[in-house]
């Protein structure tokens, strides 16, 4: 048997000897030395971890260093190197997953063991609003975790760069802020989504996300909106073509060389179509983490500490409600089929009349609150004619659109996973939907004679007039 004594000795020197390779060129950033030392203590710690068929983690100090190394790096290959291997330790030494045992073997009412590595390093230091905030100097704070203040204004900062009419690669920032945030959000993720599966509201409870979103240090709302703007930006960029937006041609205020300013405009623009992805994994998981909350607090499991928070979704809603202008952007971006259809269903039911109850006894609402609800909103003239007035023609086709391609997305998802009940059933509720869809469009166009169909409507149009040949 090892002596235990002995292996905590044996791995306090090679932590130590790691250290030493980084702390040697912790002053010296720009040489070629340097560069090589810290590069060959990216390449030990891989060895000593990844490496190995019994590979440990790193300690939190090697951790630090190499968050250390993400966040100040002024090479573009240690700053990359540094983010891989961060990466690569998530998935190799997750933080939290569910136990081996297979859960669709086990009865209908357990729930999965979930497993949390309680002294793992986090990026994040969260639940503790009183610890001291960690600032953005230039120093070996910086391989410090972030507070949530310090998270939040790394979205402001994304924000302020897409804002900027050319990106301009003069320095490494923009790139380490991209990927700063994406290495934040699989933490979030790997920490959230084996928890979220217990559907177990106190384990819920503990996830980092949900910690984070319910400090003190930040404006949960003022995040929010943030998030969302950085997604509606990355959207214009990405439609009138990034690298147009990108200034790859050398500033002279560039201190870096030609060819190196060259890789970090190729680096920043892979980087920046990538970066939507990562905010659209973290808008879902918070309105996922609205949705357990919800549940939970129906189900008497929530407590005074359970602040309460206002759902995503109702703020995006309002967001979208307030500048329509950003609605084709959000939504043309934000592709996750339930959640997407979620927000054109509230949307539109923000502005259609509700029908007046029968009796004050009357047991649950007459309203049919889905997207085939709202598709019956325009069976008639005047039923259309009010949307549009309210909303607005191009809107009321974007929602359309757009709440077709996600209810289309989940019902053949649907038909194709069901090996029950025959395809009849599945294909006749397809083609009932394509038909409620395409009458929808109709009486948008009998209605308002001069409206133009958008060219996501023709393309949504074109679609469920092809299932509706295939299916019949």
């Amino acid at each position: 048997m090892k002596n235990p004594s002995r292996s905590n000795e044996r791995a306090g020197i090679e932590d130590n000897m790691l250290l030493t390779m980084f702390d040697a060129s912790d002053t010296k950033d720009t040489n070629q030395d340097s560069l090589d030392e810290r590069i060959a203590f990216l390449d030990a710690v891989r060895a000593s971890s990844i490496g190995l068929e019994y590979g440990k983690p790193p300690s939190s100090k090697i951790f630090a260093a190499v968050f250390h190394m993400l966040r100040t790096g002024k090479s573009l290959q240690l700053i990359v190197a540094s983010y891989k291997l961060l990466v690569d330790l998530e998935k190799c030494f997750p933080r939290a997953y569910l136990s081996g045992e297979d859960v669709s073997l086990s009865p209908s009412n357990s729930t999965p063991k979930l497993i949390v590595a309680e002294e793992a390093w986090s990026p994040l230091i969260v639940g503790l609003d009183n610890a001291p905030v960690v600032r953005e100097a230039g120093d070996k704070q910086s391989g410090g975790p972030l507070d949530p203040s310090s998270f939040h204004r790394l979205i402001e900062e994304l924000a302020e760069t897409l804002t900027e009419s050319n990106i301009q690669a003069t320095s490494m920032k923009p790139l380490q802020n991209l990927l700063v945030f994406q290495y934040l959000v699989i933490v979030l993720e790997g920490d959230f989504l084996p928890r979220n599966v217990t559907m177990n509201w106190s384990l819920q409870r503990e996830s980092l996300l949900n910690l984070l979103m319910g400090s003190r240090k930040i404006s949960y709302k003022s995040l929010m909106k943030d998030c969302m703007k950085v997604t509606c930006l990355l959207c214009q960029l990405v439609q009138n073509d990034l690298s147009k937006n990108l200034d790859v041609e050398k500033s002279s205020e560039s201190q870096l060389s030609e060819n190196h300013h060259i890789a970090l405009s190729l680096a920043l623009l892979e980087v920046l179509k990538n970066t939507h992805v990562f905010m659209e994994k973290l808008l879902v998981m918070i309105m996922a983490l609205d949705m357990s909350r919800k549940k939970a607090d129906i189900e008497g499991h929530t407590s005074r500490v359970d602040s309460p928070r206002t759902p995503l979704v109702d703020i995006v809603l309002d967001e979208l409600a307030y500048n329509k202008d950003n609605i084709p952007h959000f939504l043309k971006i934000f592709s996750e089929s339930k959640w997407k259809l979620e927000i054109v269903v509230q949307y539109f039911w923000k502005y259609i009349t509700k029908p007046a109850a029968h009796t004050r006894r009357s047991n649950g609402s007459t309203v049919d609150a889905t997207f085939d609800g709202v598709l019956t909103c325009f069976s008639n003239n005047i039923g259309t004619k009010s949307i549009i007035k309210k909303i607005g023609a191009d809107v009321v086709q974007l929602l359309l659109a757009h709440g077709f391609q996600a209810q289309l997305s989940i019902l053949l998802e649907r038909n194709a996973n069901d090996n029950i009940a025959g395809d009849r059933e599945g294909a006749s509720a397809l083609v009932d939907f394509c038909h409620a869809f395409i009458s929808a469009f109709d009486s948008l166009r009998s209605t308002d004679k001069n409206m133009e169909i958008l060219s996501i409507g023709k393309e949504a149009l074109f679609i469920a007039a092809t299932s509706i040949s295939m299916k019949s």
